[in-house]
């Protein structure tokens, strides 16, 4: 497959110790040759693969010296994209970066879309589609434990599940070919459909528990949407500033302070939270606080957890008790807050209002009960904890949308089995699930999907 040369930025745009022009396609190391300038006599193409080279970006017409630079040369199809790549490392400026852009793009580059250099990846053999996924979540990663899950899918981990699922089912279909062509027994239906019935259940075991995953690793991958509540000044702010260890928020003992959204992400061992600081949410002629309290309540029907926060030293008043019944039923954690004071809230009353939603008391103040309220929220999504490391998660969307299809379609292969239908119905459906798990990796979607898929990706990845 031949494509023409493209060149874009790989690094981001400001100021920097070096900036990146990258250049693929079977033309880079031609159009690099007419600008760079070697310390040595030879020419990048006269040049080894693979190596380094110094020297200075000089504009071909006039001579001028554009920027000193390192040149990386790498030949396909040893490269990521498995064509010639050549990276023009310069320094990191946004007028150097640029020049040397437009001298490219002058000189018979063309400049690449989003994701283009992963989608020739992906096009060009080197990845299946799952592992360009991951691409992108391994730069969107927040947390450390998310970029493992994005390494062991780039790595091919998912990959070669897929693959060895769907080597099973074409195995199983032609066993039963062979057995519908060339009968030697009397009772080959029964052992065909008894073959059928091994493998599909098999396979449908399988599936099941890479979705077991999917809950764990959709978090890892998006996040927890964590919104905090509360009546004005109980220390939400406060909360949101201790979470993420700065000060974000503004504080203050006046009611109201918060008149917005604010989100920030933070990292709960291991585990991304999205958080949201609401404004306190209550009746209010303020019409600037007003539209925030309806941002507030629109965020919370969309969270996956809520931190309620109380006053350790007032009593539970009726907004606290609406609070509690706007979360009912929701992932919540109930925090008592400002145990540095004297005590006026009933606990005992409190915990019988959470009925099974955890409470912890807090003193922000002195940064009392963080520790507690972090492994309340580690346990409520992962039990404490992250399986070990040789677990592979199913963490995109997609492929779990596809895996349900897949499983869709393998249990109503197992329940046709069961009741009898005919050999050849019973086919479809296997073969049904054998494509939509190569939707996952690649083997069966459209370009339209493709498109779709790399166009999120930044530009000059």
């Amino acid at each position: 497959m031949e494509f023409d040369t493209i060149a874009a930025i790989s690094t981001p745009m400001g100021e920097g110790a070096i900036a990146i022009v990258r250049l693929s396609g079977d033309e880079a190391v031609e159009i690099a040759d007419k600008l760079f300038v070697p310390k040595g006599k030879k020419r990048l193409k006269d040049l080894g693969s693979h190596t380094i080279h110094y020297g200075h970006i000089q504009e071909p017409k006039t001579g001028e010296i554009v920027e000193e630079v390192m040149v990386s040369l790498m030949r396909g199809p040893k490269t990521f994209t498995r064509e010639d790549v050549v990276e023009i490392n310069c320094h990191g400026g946004l007028v150097s970066v640029n020049r040397i852009l437009q001298l490219v793009l002058k000189h018979g580059a063309r400049l690449a879309e989003p994701g283009e250099f992963t989608k020739r990846a992906f096009l060009n053999g080197r990845i299946d589609l799952s592992q360009a996924e991951a691409v992108m979540d391994l730069i969107r990663a927040k947390t450390d434990k998310a970029m493992n899950v994005a390494l062991k899918q780039m790595e091919g981990r998912l990959s070669k599940l897929i693959q060895h699922l769907r080597q099973d089912i074409l195995e199983t279909l032609a066993h039963v070919e062979v057995n519908i062509d060339y009968p030697e027994y009397d009772d080959v239906e029964e052992m065909t459909h008894r073959v059928l019935l091994d493998k599909a259940t098999s396979v449908k075991r399988e599936i099941e528990r890479l979705l077991q995953t999917a809950g764990q690793g959709k978090i890892l991958r998006e996040g927890i949407s964590t919104v905090i509540i509360g009546r004005p000044n109980v220390g939400k702010s406060s909360l949101l500033n201790s979470l993420v260890h700065e000060n974000k928020a503004i504080v203050t003992d006046i009611p109201g302070t918060t008149r917005d959204v604010i989100e920030e992400y933070v990292n709960i061992r291991g585990i991304p939270l999205r958080l949201v600081d609401t404004a306190g949410i209550r009746e209010t002629e303020d019409i600037v606080e007003r539209i925030g309290v309806e941002r507030s309540r629109q965020v919370l029907k969309e969270a996956d957890l809520i931190l309620l926060v109380l006053n350790y030293s007032e009593e539970l008043s009726d907004e606290d008790l609406n609070l509690f019944k706007a979360i009912e039923g929701m992932d919540a954690i109930i925090i008592v807050n400002k145990t540095d004071l004297p005590q006026k809230i009933d606990l005992n009353k409190v915990k019988q209002i959470a009925y099974k939603q955890p409470v912890i008391t807090t003193s922000l103040l002195k940064e009392e009960g963080v520790e507690q309220l972090e492994e309340a929220i580690a346990s409520l999504f992962f039990e404490g904890g992250l399986e070990a490391g040789d677990i592979t998660y199913v963490s995109n969307s997609r492929h779990i949308a596809l895996l349900n299809q897949a499983l869709q379609a393998i249990e109503d292969a197992i329940e046709s089995v069961e009741n009898g239908i005919p050999i050849d119905m019973v086919q479809i459906d296997m073969t049904r699930a054998w494509e939509l798990l190569g939707e996952i990796i690649g083997d069966a979607v459209h370009e339209s999907l493709i498109d779709q898929l790399f166009s999120q990706f930044c530009l000059g990845k």
